[in-house]
Formats: C-alpha cells, sequence, structure tokens
C-alpha cells in the first residue's frame, strides 16, 4: 500500500486520543535520564535555539534549558504540554511550550540549531514526512538528534505483544524502525550526515512484573485506553501478557523488575 492511500490524520486523531488517556507521565518522567544524555551526546551549548519535537512532558526540552539553551517543546497532547509547562515553571527553567504537529512544525524553516526527539517523533505515522519537518527546521550546519526504541529491543517486544491486541493500522510502519541506521538512512538520505550512532540501555525498574503491567495499563495512553475496551477474562490475558514482556530482558534477582530495553542514540548534521 503506498503513503498516498493511508489516512495519516485520521491515524494520527486515534493517537492522540491515545496519549490524551492515562497519564503517560508517569512513565515518560522515568525516562529522564534519556534526554540527558541525548543532549550530552549532541553537545547542545548555551543560548543555541533548540527544538523538542513530540515532546510530551518536555524530557528534552528541559534538559537543554538547565543547560541555559533556548529551549522550545512542541507536541500535539495538550495535556501533555501542560506538565511539561508545570514541570519548567516548577523547576524555574524558561521552556515554551507549543501545540502542534510533528509532521507539521509549527516554526519557521532552519530555525534552530539542535533539534532534538527523545522517543517522541517515531512515534508520527508518516515517517518520511516526519524527517522532513526535522531537516526542513533545522539550520545548515545544526544538528538533528535522536533516541528511538530498536525494534529487537524489550520496548519492541512490548509493542509486538500489543499489536496482537490491536493490530497497527495498514500502511503504517512500525514505529521502531526509526531506532534502525538503516531507516534513518533511507529518510534522510544525504541530507544529514550522521556523526554518532549508539546503542544504548534503559532499565525500566518496577517492584515485580505485574507492577510494570499495572502502571502501563493505568498510565500509558494507547496501552490504557486499549485496555479500557477490555473485561474478563481479555482484560485479565492482556495483564498477564504485558507482565511477561519484561522477563527476558530483567537482571533483577530478587523478585523485582530491572529490564534492559535497548534504544538507538543518533546524532547528525544537517547540511
Amino acid at each position: 500500500m503506498t503513503s498516498t492511500a493511508v489516512d495519516f490524520e485520521a491515524i494520527k486523531d486515534k493517537q492522540r486520543a491515545g496519549w490524551e488517556t492515562g497519564d503517560y507521565p508517569r512513565v515518560g518522567n522515568t525516562l529522564q535520564i534519556i534526554a540527558e544524555l541525548l543532549v550530552e551526546a549532541a553537545d547542545v551549548r548555551a543560548d543555541q535555539k533548540v527544538l523538542d519535537v513530540a515532546c510530551g512532558q518536555g524530557n528534552a526540552a528541559m534538559a537543554a534549558a538547565r543547560r541555559f539553551a533556548d529551549a522550545t517543546g512542541v507536541d500535539y497532547a495538550a495535556n501533555l504540554l501542560a506538565q511539561g509547562r508545570e514541570r519548567a515553571t516548577a523547576e524555574h527553567l524558561p521552556v515554551t511550550f507549543l501545540e502542534g504537529d510533528a509532521e507539521q512544525l509549527p516554526v519557521p524553516d532552519k530555525e534552530f540549531d539542535l533539534v532534538l526527539s527523545t522517543v517522541g517523533v517515531m512515534f508520527a505515522p508518516n515517517h518520511q514526512q516526519a524527517a522532513d519537518e526535522l531537516v526542513r527546521v533545522t539550520a545548515p550546519g545544526g544538528k538533528i538528534a535522536l533516541a528511538s526504541w530498536t525494534p529487537a529491543g524489550m520496548v519492541g517486544q512490548l509493542f509486538k505483544t500489543v499489536s496482537k491486541w490491536a493490530p497497527p493500522p495498514a500502511g503504517v510502519q512500525p514505529a521502531t524502525l526509526w531506532g534502525t541506521e538503516e531507516h534513518l538512512a533511507t529518510l534522510f538520505g544525504d541530507r544529514v550526515e550522521w556523526v554518532g550512532m549508539t546503542k544504548r540501555e534503559y532499565v525500566f525498574r518496577y517492584r515485580s512484573l505485574d507492577h510494570f503491567s499495572e502502571w502501563f495499563r493505568q498510565f500509558y495512553g494507547p496501552i490504557t485506553k486499549l485496555a479500557g475496551t477490555l473485561s474478563g477474562d481479555d482484560l485479565a490475558k492482556f495483564a498477564a501478557d504485558l507482565a511477561e514482556v519484561p522477563r527476558a530482558f530483567n537482571k533483577a534477582d530478587d523478585g523485582t523488575v530491572a529490564a534492559r530495553a535497548e534504544y538507538l542514540e543518533a546524532v547528525g548534521i544537517r547540511h
């Protein structure tokens, strides 16, 4: 199926409804270290103009602002932006938050010295359009820095488990392709010179396998929305399937979860 046959706007409407369900920042806030590592890998400098795309509750924007960059975050989920503003206010960080679509960023061409996304832009259904937008808003010689879950890692397995209960829309590429060097080369071509490609691991830490399942069903918007459509034996089976996801990746031997989740940290220079 060609991209012209896919109704990306309808898909994004459903995605937005998913992210606005539950309370994603309860999960997303635990991923702050990914953003801190990404801005260091990108060598962000004070007073640079930085854009955090699909920012959620603002992890990367806030990481850049802590380093005295001029940081802006953009996302299409209003509730996540509201929490980002609350966090920035509490930490006295001057971050600007804008409501907008990663595939149609509400900012001018060549406006930013550094464009970031931590496990955010990868969820845009039209991968090529999202990549084109990242290039459009980055100044020549500026950097694009991305942290994306890999297909083979724990989060990739989580998405495969969820897809058994809610198959993804036809014609939409898996989000975890952003976690592969080959897909980034296809999306960006010679417009970006990738100067750093590093496989890293984030460790998900929970009280138990069941606690992991419960937390994601309660707070991770798309999973929360899916769980809300299930009941009885189906809900119990879905909960058990989620609980199994971290098992193979768990390095803890005390009954808790310390599950390694691989992601690709990519830093490139925009030509």
